[in-house]
């Protein structure tokens, strides 16, 4: 996001307690997106969706229901050589999937599963869908769950068919916790988990920090605002700036506040690369417990933040849905999106990819799961919600979340996100173009359509992508 002519990212090192990316000029920033390229069947997947927008049919074929899995279909994609425990652990939810989406229900799995290096063209054209165009249920599934781990079935792989189909992840650490999981949401689907509707809405607002200024009042607060208004049904809270406390935190993910949807902004916490707390606390959620950057100096003290391991045994987390906008919040690549040659080599920012530790924790508690969290994978950006020039633009969180509250399926209530990024593509591709043959080169516009264009991509959902609020 923009602030004082810089751009500002979200994310603080744990170790050093200053920010993951310095302020940067648009100058800089223009540099690295005149060196990024889209691979080019990428780029007509996301052509086609720009222009898909006049279908109402929101991804499937025409006269298809996308909240309906007997239409829509659901699939399951697995590494080539999985583990058949994982398998077997997931057996409730295939079953229970299986018979709603009928003759629309596919496995993935061996030689039908996902192989090394593939891409998500490759993938489909296996199955004879093309990489582009309303997608063909009776081929392949609307709602495609992907499960393993991003170093076996990289993050590329779920962005690129996330640009046509409703996709999510589940990664586990034991046959056990995959199980949790599966019986979490057929249990949640089957009446055994009744709450009321009820939202929460948290931002933390840390002292001389611009980037958590700005989401806790350009997001938070009018999004809480406006899912009130437009749900009477439903009771909305809120704790932005000094309640959005660890404290408070604690009761929403689990305590005796805990409600069925969760929405939260802040910093996520950024450890180095083969640091032995990297993969348990990167993208824990920094909360107002931390006096911000003029008052801090060193290590960040866990207190100041919340992550997998704050999430007790006693926690009721079931049915829940979460929205984490935090850096890392998802997950982690293995290199470094972000460095490019502009500034360094790309570099190792982890050991391997993986799924953060917080969401596997909430969807795998053992005392019933969280049906799915939204989250980015890599650093979250400001341009989701502002546009310099423009002020706060919260559409797609708007239709997002009453799509959600609505009950639609969390893949189907997504797409407004996949559509801007769709959109955002397009642009960014033209300027590029532009910017090769010396046309109207504007090195803040180039700037800002590329950040918007990464903070779009790397949305995330951990979960089935065809859970819904029931």
């Amino acid at each position: 996001m923009m602030a004082n002519g810089m751009y500002v990212f979200n994310g603080i090192d744990a170790i050093t307690g200053t920010y993951l990316l310095p302020p940067l000029p648009p100058a800089d920033v223009a540099r690295v997106a005149l060196g990024e390229k889209l691979d080019e069947e990428h780029r007509r997947q996301l052509d086609w969706r720009n222009e898909r927008r006049l279908f109402k049919s929101l991804g499937v074929q025409a006269g298809i229901d996308a909240d309906d899995l007997a239409q829509a279909g659901w699939g399951v994609i697995f590494a080539h050589d999985a583990d058949p425990a994982i398998r077997a652990a997931l057996a409730p939810l295939l079953a229970h999937r299986q018979a709603c989406a009928g003759s629309r229900y596919r496995l993935f799995w061996g030689e039908d599963g996902h192989r090394p290096e593939e891409r998500s063209w490759d993938f489909l054209r296996r199955f004879r869908h093309a990489p582009a165009g309303p997608v063909d249920p009776e081929r392949v599934p609307y709602y495609l769950l992907i499960v393993g781990e991003p170093e076996a079935i990289p993050y590329r792989f779920q962005y690129m068919l996330d640009a046509q189909f409703a996709v999510g992840r589940i990664a586990f650490d034991t046959p056990e916790e995959y199980a949790q999981y599966a019986q979490s949401v057929v249990r949640a689907e089957t009446g055994g988990i009744a709450k009321p509707a009820s939202a929460a809405f948290f931002g933390v607002r840390n002292a001389g920090d611009q980037a958590t200024q700005m989401s806790a009042d350009d997001l938070v607060a009018p999004l809480a605002k406006s899912f009130a208004e437009g749900h009477a049904d439903w009771a909305v809270t809120q704790a932005v700036g000094a309640a959005a406390s660890k404290a408070r935190l604690s009761d929403l993910l689990g305590g005796r506040d805990a409600p069925r949807m969760l929405f939260s902004a802040s910093h996520g916490m950024g450890f180095p690369c083969g640091d032995p707390l990297q993969f348990e606390r990167q993208g824990a959620l920094l909360c107002q417990d931390w006096p911000g950057p003029l008052q801090h100096r060193g290590a960040i003290p866990p207190d100041f933040y919340f992550c997998a391991e704050d999430v007790g045994d006693a926690a009721d987390v079931a049915g829940m849905v979460a929205f984490l906008f935090a850096c890392f919040g998802g997950g982690t690549p293995r290199l470094d999106d972000f460095s490019h040659a502009a500034f360094t080599q790309p570099g190792q920012i982890a050991p391997r990819a993986f799924v953060a530790a917080l969401p596997k924790r909430l969807l795998a508690h053992p005392r019933g799961g969280a049906l799915a969290v939204v989250a980015h994978v890599e650093r979250a950006w400001g341009y989701s919600f502002a546009w310099p020039g423009v002020g706060p633009q919260l559409q797609v969180f708007e239709s997002t979340l009453s799509r959600l509250a609505s009950g639609h399926p969390i893949g189907h209530a997504l797409e407004y996100f996949n559509d801007r990024y769709s959109q955002l593509a397009a642009l960014l591709t033209t300027q590029i173009e532009d910017a090769k043959f010396q046309k109207n080169i504007d090195e803040f516009e180039i700037a800002n359509t590329w950040t918007a264009h990464n903070d779009a991509r790397s949305y995330v959902i951990v979960g089935d992508p065809a859970v819904r609020l029931a």
